[in-house]
């Protein structure tokens, strides 16, 4: 499409208004007038292109000032939120062309922030799910294990015993998933202060997979350091923290696991970064939940995970402790063959 600008639009409408009355007065110069009369009536045309131009200009310009300035203020106003003052139109430029493409500019962004409002309501909707589910879940055999009692089954030790330790496993579970609630609000609010400190980060996770070292037995898993790994790697971090990114990582390789698997822990170094990776030969991810697996309950597998005890909350609190220590964390994973957690932490001086 042609570009119009006011200048034009004055200069078109100068020319054609000129050049009808010169072919009007020509046949009468021509034959009823002497010279400098003739000259004189030939030279009207030009005079009149020049008044019709500035004619048009003008009322083109006035309707520019007056009317299409609104609509720039009033764009701007809604892209930016606040009011702009003393807007100058360039007559040079097509206005209703950069008014079109201002329009299509913020008619683009608002389906962005709409469809941005859609997705956290979405993501609102399943928080809330999934978190009355976990909350149910426990509750329910709690309250179920209290009735079976209170309906007479006290008095059997055996059966006391075995209902009792049922109900105190799901306070537990309970109290892991309002701690780690917890813990997740403060690191978004910036309520959880990291301390930093030098600490051996070969050394915590050692001691990381001795703890887990029944469950990881228990599901047929085994835990190791990458061979040939340095005895000391120091980083700078802060250590309560870090030991939480280890475990829950190597809580979920373990819950993701296969029979028989395996999970390395590698450290590489990366110039003023020490590169840690977990590594498992488990189920793996799938490309359409890779995106999601951060976030808070989403699991991979629903059942699975559930059965293994976890509160859905591990990796987005890793992800999030990593943030507070400006770090990025990346995954790498194929269905069927394994996936790969991979994070960096400040080499200490």
């Amino acid at each position: 499409m042609e570009s119009l600008t006011p200048r034009k639009i004055a200069f078109r409408a100068g020319l054609i208004s000129a050049l009808a009355l010169f072919f009007l007065l020509l046949p009468f110069s021509i034959f009823k007038l002497e010279w400098p009369f003739n000259f004189v009536i030939l030279l009207l045309p030009l005079l009149f292109f020049l008044a019709t131009y500035s004619i048009f200009y003008y009322l083109m310009e006035r309707f520019i000032d007056q009317k299409i300035k609104m609509i720039y203020r009033s764009i701007h106003d809604e892209k930016t939120g606040r009011q702009l003052e003393g807007t100058k139109v360039d007559m040079g430029k097509d206005v209703f062309q950069e008014i079109n493409r201002d329009v299509e500019i913020w008619a683009e962004e608002n389906k962005k922030k709409i469809k941005n409002l859609k997705d956290q309501m979405k993501f609102r909707r399943e928080f809330i799910g999934n978190l009355s589910h976990e909350l149910k879940t426990p509750l329910t055999i709690i309250q179920g294990n209290i009735l079976t009692l209170l309906e007479g089954a006290v008095e059997d030790k055996s059966i006391r015993e075995k209902f009792l330790i049922k109900a105190s496993e799901n306070v537990e579970r309970l109290e892991n998933l309002i701690n780690d609630l917890d813990n997740i609000t403060r690191l978004e609010s910036g309520a959880e202060q990291i301390k930093l400190e030098r600490f051996n980060v070969v050394a915590l996770t050692e001691d990381v997979i001795e703890n887990l070292e029944r469950k990881a037995e228990d599901a047929d898993i085994s835990l190791a350091i990458k061979k040939k790994t340095p005895k000391e790697i120091w980083v700078n971090a802060d250590r309560r923290k870090i030991d939480q990114v280890i475990t829950n990582l190597l809580i979920n390789s373990i819950n993701y696991g296969k029979k028989g698997g395996k999970t390395s822990i590698s450290f590489d170094d990366e110039g003023d970064n020490i590169l840690v990776e977990i590594k498992d030969n488990g189920m793996g991810i799938t490309n359409e939940a890779l995106p999601r697996i951060f976030e808070r309950f989403y699991r991979v597998d629903k059942s699975r995970a559930r059965h293994a005890g976890g509160t859905g909350l591990g990796l987005a609190i890793v992800k999030h402790i990593l943030e507070v220590h400006k770090q990025p964390i990346s995954v790498t994973s194929k269905v069927g063959e394994g996936s790969a957690f991979s994070f960096t932490l400040n080499k200490a001086k």
